[in-house]
């Protein structure tokens, strides 16, 4: 037996996910794939191979046995994207190697068309806009790299938004990244002094929150791609926090 294939197994041995308050729902799946629904304060994996959090890694292992070994990271089998904990909303995950790879090809490429909702803080200026600002990993946060001394790993990020709607003080917005760093659209919307509602993060010292909302208000509510041909497009509508924490702002 390959080291790796054993590592797969001691991982697949030890996921068991036993929370069933924070379970995902399944949107879509077939033979190739399966399109989740993750809700809010559920990691994609865990933070070490000693973490006993419950992950979608951990719910996808147990429904599906045979995803452990797709991929190429024991500790992240089919997984071709992620969201951030406190990020609800649409994931693909891959159930065998041709489906991952050709997934992962597809977002490399910018094939797969993503779109979230987002509250904002403050009222925007402009009704649609696009920002490019590059970005760098720092520490446990992504920074843009204008700010930091040293850019020589800086990656091109673009995120366009449109408003959807004003509330008092925010504003509710579509986005649409158009590459996938890490914590882009967070990052992006807190540099143009606009942070995501409740973002402890990114929120910097003005930190504002709609009544009731623990978490930042980021959904991804969309995503659409082609697998052997077949145009797939997937939605998923605001979970009751978000929804509930607009109707506190009416």
């Amino acid at each position: 037996m390959k080291f790796i294939e054993l590592v797969r197994l001691l991982y697949l041995n030890d996921y068991v996910f036993h929370n069933q308050c924070v379970i995902p729902k399944i949107i879509y799946e077939d033979k190739d794939l399966a399109v989740i629904d993750k809700p809010a304060g559920l990691p994609v994996h865990a933070a070490n191979k000693n973490s006993d959090t419950e992950t979608v890694v951990s719910f996808l292992i147990s429904r599906y046995p045979g995803i452990g070994k797709v991929g190429e990271n024991a500790e992240r089998p089919g997984i071709v994207h992620r969201l951030d904990k406190e990020t609800s909303g649409i994931m693909v995950v891959a159930k065998n190697n041709e489906t991952f790879y050709e997934l992962k090809r597809q977002f490399q490429q910018r094939k797969v068309e993503k779109k979230y909702i987002a509250l904002a803080c403050g009222i925007f200026q402009k009704e649609s806009g696009f920002i490019d600002t590059p970005l760098q990993k720092f520490g446990p946060k992504t920074r843009l790299a204008s700010r930091l001394s040293d850019t020589t790993k800086a990656k091109n990020a673009y995120t366009e938004y449109k408003v959807v709607k004003f509330y008092n003080g925010y504003t509710l917005l579509e986005i649409r990244p158009k590459t996938g760093r890490q914590h882009q659209i967070r990052v992006h919307l807190a540099s143009i002094n606009h942070p995501i509602a409740c973002d402890k993060l990114y929120g910097r010292k003005a930190l504002k929150c709609p009544a009731g909302l623990n978490r930042h208000f980021l959904h991804a509510t969309y995503l659409r791609f082609r697998l052997k041909s077949a145009l797939m497009e997937f939605e998923s509508e605001l979970p009751p926090d978000l929804s509930e924490a607009l109707k506190s702002l009416d």
